[in-house]
């Protein structure tokens, strides 16, 4: 890997906003691994938690069932397809969100900026080095290690000099692994990536990217600003800056999420009401892995669908508790579809949302992110 990154305009505007140190902590398949540790029958087999063998939607997967393809928001009858001998747990969020208490409790040790993502992962700014480790790289090594001896899980941990970079790095070498990418080496990095492994490219952008002849980051740096403006829309900005390394986003402390969802355009508008029930079977074990991921739990389910000629058309309906599980959330989606049906004219966009969040346990010290004082922590 180079030692020197492209420069350009936007490498002096990171520059001056000074460089952050910033880790990235994902805890290995983190539902399924407290399954495995509470139960010693389960340690070494393939395990889901979530749905059963003949309906729901996979949770999370151990390292074991990955090896057979089984990935989480994949209905359970796939999984068990491709699993045979897969073990179906059912989920255990108290205790997900009691162990993730416990790791928070040893972010706050080495800083209060902390950026929950869910129950499994979170950015901490750790510039401020409240303890006079000198590194941002043993830091991650010494949280690593507190995570197992006061859990028996093991975390993947990414440090770099901002969110982007950080949250690849940690990914780098699952599971158990550790990844730094240091101040100049970011483009390199990132250059030599597929696309796909970009946060925010999902497998449609992906493939958008292909038939463009896009398939690694090397790639998509070769286009321009207007290029991807042209192609990509409200999301070329992001692009462009982010195959160059560069993410100037703070770690946000106490950052309140609202509402979780998810959104398809359709390949071809769908008018059919079974197409459309079809169409909405997948939206939703999409959303409620998200949502499961998450750790959350909400109160409003709304439905948005965008018609042929853009008109937007929209229903929700609002519990007074919070959704009680996958079941419930299903029956109300497919609820607020009926209710919209038939509809005037086919759909381009379904989408669905859950909101009115609420996540028991969660919180962290607040403090605002802002860059570092000269010369502190010289050391990577």
């Amino acid at each position: 890997m180079d030692s020197a990154a492209p420069h350009d305009d936007d490498d002096d505007r990171e520059e001056a906003q000074g460089l952050r140190k910033i880790i990235h902590i994902d805890m290995d398949a983190f539902f399924a691994s407290v399954e495995q540790r509470d139960n010693p029958d389960l340690r070494g087999k393939p395990v889901a938690v979530g749905g059963s063998r003949q309906r729901g939607v996979v949770a999370a997967a151990s390292y074991e069932a990955r090896t057979f393809g089984v990935r989480s928001a994949m209905p359970s009858v796939t999984a068990a397809r491709l699993c045979p001998q897969l073990i179906f747990c059912p989920p255990r969020f108290e205790v997900y969100r009691t162990v993730s208490r416990q790791i928070r409790a040893i972010f706050a040790q080495f800083t209060p900026l902390i950026e929950p993502l869910s129950l499994d992962e979170a950015y901490l700014d750790v510039t401020q080095d409240l303890q006079g480790i000198g590194s941002a790289t043993r830091m991650a090594e010494m949280i690593r290690a507190r995570i197992r001896a006061d859990t028996g899980l093991t975390a993947s941990a990414g440090v770099s000099y901002n969110k982007f970079l950080a949250k690849l790095a940690s990914d780098q070498n699952k599971p158990d692994g550790l990844c730094v990418i240091r101040p100049g080496d970011g483009a390199p990095f990132v250059a030599g990536l597929p696309v796909r492994r970009f946060h925010g490219v999902g497998p449609r952008s992906a493939e958008k990217m292909a038939a463009l002849g896009i398939q690694t980051g090397a790639d998509l740096r070769a286009r321009d600003l207007a290029f991807l403006r042209d192609h990509f829309g409200s999301q070329a900005d992001y692009l462009y800056r982010a195959v160059r390394g560069i993410d100037l986003r703070p770690v946000r402390a106490n950052r309140r999420r609202k509402s979780l969802g998810g959104e398809r355009t359709f390949d071809r508008d769908i008018s059919s009401g079974p197409g459309l029930r079809a169409a909405l079977a997948g939206i939703i074990e999409l959303v409620w892995g998200d949502i499961a991921k998450a750790g959350v739990q909400g109160r409003t389910v709304t439905l948005k669908l965008r018609l042929a000629d853009f008109t937007l058309r929209t229903h929700a309906r609002s519990l007074d508790r919070v959704v009680a599980g996958p079941d419930e959330f299903a029956q109300i989606a497919r609820g607020l579809l009926d209710a919209l049906l038939p509809l005037p004219q086919p759909a381009r966009l379904m989408g669905l949302t859950l909101s009115g969040l609420e996540m028991p346990g969660a919180g962290s010290a607040s403090a605002a992110s802002a860059p570092p004082p000269a010369g502190q922590m010289e050391l990577f």
